[in-house]
Order: structure tokens, then sequence, then C-alpha cells
């Protein structure tokens, strides 16, 4: 009866932390067709200054509301480092980025993120790499690669476009990796909230470009950019930040690739476009290497490892959350209508 009972409290706050993440894959998930549609009106660093912008202010009030307080101190050092990282510098990058290669290699490179996450996340946090998160990582980004080839157009790649793409990788497995300790003494909340104020103080340059973009752009651009603020980043990556807080950072990191068989789904039923062999089995891919990656080992394993001395215990592996994601990394569907209708 008494284990039964400590059970029921696990179960729950592992269902919670995957739930987060699953509004997190799928909120992602959905940025490319707004980053796309706004940044045909939208430059990328005022794209990036209005989305947080948005975020901010949808935060602010949440903060508010909920009467959190501030951060302590110990946590304004992750929550600097990963809003100057993630929140700023990332969001300026991938967009200039995507302006300048084609969306497979746009796909290809910023998807070595979660890699990086898991390399930082182990030098760095002491993070484990067991053989399956590593082998379901592998598997997921070939799935990546594969879905961001054949969904690709015939655009060029420029060199200036690689490295930005590649510094946007950096940048977002530098900021995870900040942000986890963070998570240890300040709320998702706080974290989120001021992480994002941090980008958008960053950001701040862009703002006469992002006033004169406002006055040119359609209204389609314009609300696509403030729906990537209130639900991609305000409430995306606050569900990031409560998973990330029960997981380690190279788990979440791992989760990354369930995006793009997500988009592929979300181009099928919306977009009506029927997805070809390769873009199939490429999602196919990167749900068996999430699926990989959030095994556990049988019991035996876990009895042997007991025995050793290197088992898991039941509250670490409430924080083995179930889904992946990297925001705003998948290659956009070829263009076959007007997405911003």
């Amino acid at each position: 009866m008494a284990e039964n009972s400590r059970v029921r409290p696990v179960r729950r706050a592992e269902l919670l932390a995957g739930g987060a993440a699953l509004v997190t894959v799928v909120l992602w998930a959905s940025a490319f067709v707004s980053i796309r549609s706004a940044g045909q009106a939208y430059s990328p660093g005022a794209l990036a200054l209005g989305r947080l912008a948005a975020g901010a202010v949808a935060l602010g009030l949440i903060w508010a509301v909920r009467r959190e307080g501030w951060p302590p101190r110990a946590a304004w050092r992750g929550i600097a480092v990963s809003g100057a990282l993630w929140f700023g510098f990332y969001m300026v990058a991938l967009n200039w980025g995507e302006q300048q290669v084609d969306a497979g290699t746009a796909a290809l490179v910023v998807n070595i993120g979660p890699i990086l996450i898991a390399l930082l996340g182990a030098r760095l946090l002491g993070d484990p790499m067991p053989p399956r998160l590593l082998a379901g990582m592998a598997v997921s980004f070939a799935g990546a690669v594969a879905v961001g080839l054949s969904m690709s157009g015939e655009g060029g790649a420029s060199v200036l476009g690689v490295v930005l793409c590649v510094l946007a990788a950096v940048a977002y497995a530098g900021g995870v990796v900040a942000q986890k300790p963070a998570l240890g003494s300040a709320s998702a909340l706080q974290v989120t909230t001021f992480g994002c104020l941090v980008g958008a103080v960053l950001c701040l340059p862009f703002a006469g470009q992002l006033v004169r973009d406002a006055a040119d752009a359609p209204l389609s651009a314009t609300l696509n950019m403030v729906y990537l603020g209130v639900f991609p980043t305000a409430l995306a990556f606050t569900t990031w930040a409560y998973a990330l807080a029960r997981t380690t950072a190279s788990r979440m990191g791992a989760t990354t690739y369930a995006v793009p068989a997500l988009v592929v789904l979300m181009s099928w039923l919306a977009l009506d476009e029927v997805p070809g062999p390769l873009t199939l089995a490429g999602g196919a891919l990167c749900l068996a290497g999430v699926a990989v990656s959030r095994s556990r080992p049988r019991a035996g394993a876990r009895a042997r490892g007991a025995a050793d001395g290197t088992a898991v215990t039941g509250a670490a592996e409430v924080a083995e959350v179930a889904v992946a994601v990297a925001p705003d990394t998948i290659a956009e569907p070829r263009p076959e209508r007007d997405r911003t209708s």
C-alpha cells in the first residue's frame, strides 16, 4: 500500500513532464510556417525582436498575475547566458541563415544542435550518455537529414548561410546547457520570462528596422510574428523549461527530432502535401530514434546495475521525458501554394 502511494505521484510527475514536452514539440513544429511567412516581410533581426517582444509581454503578464517574484541570485547567470544565446543570438542567426541556404541545408546543419547538447551536457553538467541515448540520436539525426533533403526546394547554399546555421546550432546548445542549472533554483516561468526579456533587450538595435518593416508588412505577416511570440516562444519555451527541469539536458536535446515527423504530418493534413517515400521514411526514423533514446534497460540490466551500484533511482527515471524538439529548425515543404493564406 505504501509503495503504491509513492508510485502514484511519480507516475503523475512523469505524465506532466511528458505532456509539457509534447506541447513544446507541437508548437515548435508549427512555427516553421509562421517563420517562413513572416520572414517574407520582416528582416531577420526585426522578426526576432518582434517575436521576443510579443513573448516577453505575454510572459510578463502571466508572471505578474502569478506573483512569482524575481529569480534567486543563483539562477541569474544561467538566465542571462541562455537569454543571450538562445533567445537572442539563436533567433537572429537562424532567421538570417534560412534566408541564405535552402531549407534542406538549414535542417541538416541546425540539427547538429542536439548532438552538441549531449556533448556539452556530458562535459559541463555530468549528464550520462547511455548507449540507448546515443543510438537513438544517431537514428533520429539520419531521419532529420532525410526529411530535410526530401522536402527542400532547389535553392542554393552560401558559405555565410552555412556558417550562420552552425552558429545557431552552437547557440541553441549553449543556451540549453546554461538554462539547466538555473532551473535548479528558479521556476520554469521565471527562467523563461527573464530569458526572453534578456533576448529582447539584446535585439533592441533592430527596433528601427522593426518599425519600418511593420509599416509595410501585410497583416498576415505581423500576425504570424505575434503568434511566434505568444505560442512557440512564451508557451512552448515555458513548457520546455518545465520538462527540462525534470530530465537531463542530453535527453531533452534528443527529443528535438520529433519535430520533423510532426511537420511532415502537419503538411500532409493541413496543406494537402502528400509526402514522398523518402520523407515518410525520414519521419519514421525520427520517431524510431526518439523511441530508442527514451527506452529503458530491461529489468535484468537494471538489477545488474544495482548490484554494481550504478542503477538509476526511481526519482531519476521520472526525469526521462518522452518527446523531442529542436525549435524552428525543420525544412519547409516545397512551396506549391501560398502559405500566407
